[in-house]
């Protein structure tokens, strides 16, 4: 994930083969708007 991060221009999230979420890193990884994309970055953003 941080290398999408770092040269994403857009990114998209998916769920069930359908688009649930999209926006700039920055909007995805800092405020995610979908309860499905903030439980994702809660399992990979763990330390």
């Amino acid at each position: 994930m941080g290398f999408a991060r770092a040269v994403a221009d857009r990114m998209y999230f998916f769920d069930e083969g359908l688009i649930v979420e999209s926006g700039t890193p920055r909007d995805i990884f800092n405020n995610p708007q979908e309860e499905r994309t903030k439980l994702f970055l809660s399992q990979i953003l763990q330390h």
